[in-house]
């Protein structure tokens, strides 16, 4: 007989369309054509107006010939024009290149390269990055120079067109195109490339459309949220939070400067409700003046990723009015796709115990369809004991398509059928996880694991430590022993006698740093602190 529900029940135009992102848009602007969209400086646009100014975008890049296939570069600031390249781009079926511009002019003449870009959008503010990067590179893109009114600092026009006036010459009703296959990409996003010249990772349209769905689910986000942009939208395409905020029909309100006065400014002017950050965008706000503070009327939802917040600082920003989530993902997952899903019976509990459950990473996000925690060697599933440790692993919608042109990479990372990350963590009993470390960060001495994450969050219980990172440094004796560099809170003081003494409080022995050193810590763009240039200087020591 056969299977009755594989005859005459095809797809077609009617019951299937390619899910991507663009779609929220569109939907928004024909629904609430009047809500503001986008606030940047003085300036606020409907969403009728960014839909058309999108449009014309779309247009303005299809009569250059950009199209299916075709990489879209642009190094931007979090300013109007890069959330209208989220959605202008892929709708002539061309992929995004957002570059991070904290990069040197050498990686992004590589990233220009290995992308092969047809155009380069760039903000004025990075025009000399962006000139000498393009001198060292064989790409010979169509440069757009982008003139920000809210930016007054030095800077040149570099390309052949102002933005204005090329989106000017586009339609506002330019009928834009899905993707012939929600598979096609959507983005390219670089890895930072600590070791060695970065990899470029490939969103693909079903990605992207889930993660921006799977964002607004976990952040809770009723109709019309206000959110504050201090994740750069170079980032995982801003934690795909450039597309979910169109879903709720919310607003986007553009920060060109992170700053403690500029952000308690937007959240009291705008009614901020939802924002995302590194932990050192949670030291800006803890640690603001007197005169930058503002007090908040509401509490302002706050989600965090890297490393987790430490008790302290929880506190500190639930009075200062935020109620911060931890998130857990990577670039090759869109962003965040694990969350720390809170039970309301966790409010009862001490507060010590709460901040060591608000400390794992946690669960799955609601459009993830597996998460795992397994035996890198033998890929079998660890005890769910919250002791024996295995490397994180992921399967679904929202992983990556692969790293471009680069095959040997792309299967090692899905070697055994998930992606590997490369996180090191355990699995509790309850299905939540916890990293323990990085694979190449975890400290080995004197055949002992010691988790640099453990360590860390010793030194944060200190209350003169900003900032903290620890890594192992080679020894002849015991292999490697722990190295930790601390940054402390302005007008504190520590003696390297203070932080051992601290440290023998809540470590065994051979946990405690040998050597502590106290400097500014170096941070990635998004303030993520990068143990690769403390191990060097460890091992310089």
């Amino acid at each position: 007989m056969g299977n009755p529900y594989l005859s005459d029940l095809d797809k077609n135009e009617a019951n299937y369309q390619p899910l991507t992102p663009i779609t929220y848009l569109e939907r928004s602007a024909t629904t609430y054509p009047t809500r503001p969209a986008v606030v940047h400086g003085e300036m606020t646009r409907s969403y009728a107006e960014l839909y058309a100014r999108c449009r014309q975008l779309g247009s303005a890049l299809t009569a250059r010939g950009i199209g299916s296939g075709d990489t879209v570069a642009i190094v931007c600031a979090n300013i109007p024009p890069m959330i209208e390249a989220h959605y202008g781009v892929p709708m002539t079926r061309a992929v995004l290149n957002t570059i991070n511009y904290r990069l040197s002019a050498k990686e992004i003449a590589f990233i220009l390269d290995h992308g092969e870009a047809k155009v380069l959008m760039v903000d004025k503010e990075f025009s000399a990055l962006c000139k000498e990067a393009l001198r060292e590179c064989d790409a010979k893109p169509i440069v757009i120079d982008i003139d920000d009114p809210e930016y007054d600092g030095p800077g040149e026009r570099i390309g052949e067109i102002e933005y204005e006036d090329f989106i000017a010459s586009g339609d506002a009703d330019f009928e834009w195109l899905l993707p012939e296959d929600e598979w096609d990409a959507i983005s390219l996003n670089y890895t930072s490339g600590t070791t060695g010249n970065p990899k470029g990772v490939v969103y693909h349209n079903r990605g992207a459309y889930l993660l921006a769905m799977g964002n607004v689910v976990t952040a809770s986000m009723g109709r019309h949220p206000v959110y504050l942009w201090t994740v750069p939208m170079f980032h995982c395409n801003g934690w795909c939070f450039t597309w979910s905020i169109s879903i709720q029909t919310g607003t986007h309100v553009c920060l060109r400067r992170v700053e403690s006065g500029t952000m308690f400014d937007a959240i009291s002017k705008y009614g901020v409700t939802h924002l995302c950050g590194a932990p050192v965008v949670m030291g800006m706000l803890i640690n603001a003046s007197d005169e930058d503070r503002k007090p908040l009327d509401h509490m302002v939802e706050f989600f965090t990723a890297a490393a987790p917040p430490p008790a302290a600082v929880l506190a500190q920003m639930k009075t200062a009015g935020f109620n911060v989530t931890h998130l857990y993902g990577l670039t090759e997952t869109y962003g965040p796709a694990v969350v720390n899903a809170w039970h309301d019976e966790w409010d009862d509990l001490p507060e010590d115990e709460q901040a060591a459950v608000k400390a794992r990473q946690g669960v799955r996000y609601a459009v993830l369809e597996d998460l795992s925690v397994r035996d890198p060697e033998t890929m079998a599933e660890v005890p769910k004991d919250g002791e024996t440790m295995g490397e994180v692993m992921f399967r679904g919608n929202v992983v990556m398509k692969g790293y471009l042109k680069n095959p040997n990479a792309s299967r090692e990372a899905f070697e055994g059928g998930w992606f590997r990350s490369g996180d090191l963590g355990v699995w509790h009993p309850d299905n939540y996880i916890q990293l323990k470390d990085r694979s190449k960060d975890i400290i080995i001495s004197g055949g002992e694991n010691i988790s640099s994450i453990e360590v860390e969050d010793a030194l944060y219980k200190h209350a003169a430590i900003s900032a903290c990172g620890v890594v192992g440094k080679s020894d002849e004796k015991w292999g490697e022993t722990p190295v930790a560099f601390i940054e402390t809170k302005p007008g504190e003081t520590l003696t390297p006698e203070d932080v051992i003494s601290h440290c023998r409080e809540y470590l065994a022995g051979y946990k405690v740093p040998r050597l502590i050193v106290f400097t500014e810590l170096p941070k990635t763009s998004t303030g993520k602190i990068q143990k690769f240039k403390l191990r060097d200087k460890a091992n310089a020591l």
